[in-house]
């Protein structure tokens, strides 16, 4: 019985092996040595000495402007999460998990934009936004509203939500699934239950489909804010984070520090930060839920 045992243990660390080397040397190893690198000054190069400078890597990131600005761009991508993304998401999933005809080529018209790879819907836009030849300054121009025409992409503040509007653009298919996987879970009898005493659509979503579908608005809020924390791709193909770093992130800044400037130690430090606040603000909201369940 223990040879049996034991043998079973074996075959169980021989499958787990191979994922536990995997997950150390992709996650753990890396989160490890950017904190190591955080509180050290190098140039990224190979065989160069570390030179240990204790907190003065965060030091020079919290009382940087560019990462304050940085932030303040990563929170413009939280507001465009709750307040575009989230309702246009929700609605979307309630539109394909209604009785209505044609709900199969909803659903695959509306995920299409979430299966284009962020380089393809970046340059489309891009090209979309072009102040010289674009289709929105086009439109415009066809209107007699030439006075609306703006450069999109290079006038400050304005490209962040450009770029914003793009994500939403993006992902909304992504999130109605998620909010469409807890719709589908809420049992028919309740709506028809409230369908007996006489309650209108609105009263149903309100009553019925946003309370029990508390998981799917947890999922999405955590998410959406570790998911604006180190968004990159996107602005980094549209604007590189220009002009001027109006346009910047916290990963664009990072990525710029590391391989631009060569301050690995800076560059990792951000990273930290970064960390942290994804860490402290997804407990926030877990907690934040489960108060409201009780």
């Amino acid at each position: 019985m223990r040879q049996r045992k034991k043998n079973e243990n074996v075959i169980v660390v021989t499958f787990l092996l191979p994922a536990l080397i995997l997950f150390f040397g992709l996650i753990v190893y890396p989160v490890i040595n950017t904190i190591f690198l955080s509180f050290h000054s190098w140039k990224g190069v190979y065989g160069a000495a570390k030179k240990f400078v204790g907190l003065a890597n965060y030091a020079k990131v919290l009382s940087s402007e560019s990462f304050w600005n940085a932030m303040l761009n990563s929170v413009y991508f939280m507001i465009g999460g709750f307040v575009i993304l989230m309702p246009l998401a929700f609605g979307l999933a309630l539109l394909i998990t209604s009785k209505l005809k044609g709900t199969k080529l909803m659903k695959t018209a509306f995920f299409m934009p979430v299966m284009l790879s962020t380089t393809a819907v970046a340059l489309m836009w891009v090209y979309i936004l072009n102040p010289s030849f674009g289709a929105i300054n086009g439109l415009l121009r066809s209107a007699g509203l030439d006075a609306l025409c703006k450069d999109w992409l290079s006038t400050p503040t304005l490209n962040v939500w450009c770029v914003v509007l793009v994500n939403e653009w993006m992902y909304a298919g992504y999130n109605m699934l998620i909010f469409a996987a807890g719709l589908v879970a809420i049992p028919d009898s309740l709506y028809e239950a409230a369908e007996i005493d006489g309650c209108s659509k609105w009263n149903k979503i309100r009553h019925i489909a946003i309370p029990l579908s508390k998981e799917s608005f947890k999922i999405f809020s955590v998410l959406c804010v570790t998911g604006c924390l180190k968004a990159f791709d996107l602005i980094w193909a549209m604007t590189k984070g220009g002009p001027n770093h109006t346009s910047e992130t916290p990963a664009t800044l990072l990525y710029n520090e590391a391989f631009t400037f060569k301050s690995f130690g800076k560059s990792s430090a951000i990273g930290v930060v970064l960390l942290i606040l994804g860490v402290v603000l997804s407990l926030l909201l877990n907690r934040m839920f489960k108060q409201e369940e009780v």
